[in-house]
């Protein structure tokens, strides 16, 4: 249901736009945000919170891996949308 929702807020954001479209342009805005100084050192920051360090520690409940993996999946795809907004 928050899928839906989160689809919704895109439609009335760029209401005109194809979905293809929607997401050049919504890579384009990640590649803005973090090609600043500032964004650069707060992507940096992610990255040396999350991809950085261990996901899972042998002994420890492995849902705190799953939740760790989840977080990293989140520094991925801003990464990916910068590199696939430099390919445009």
């Amino acid at each position: 249901m928050a899928e839906k929702q989160n689809n919704q807020l895109d439609d009335d954001l760029w209401p005109d736009m194809t979905e293809d479209l929607q997401l050049s342009h919504l890579d384009l805005l990640f590649a803005t945000v973090f090609n600043t100084p500032d964004g650069i050192k707060v992507l940096k920051h992610l990255e040396s919170t999350t991809i950085d360090q261990p996901c899972w520690f042998p002994g420890s409940d492995p849902s705190q891996g799953y939740f760790r993996e989840g977080q990293n999946s989140l520094i991925r795809q801003i990464n990916s949308r910068i590199r696939r907004a430099k390919n445009v």
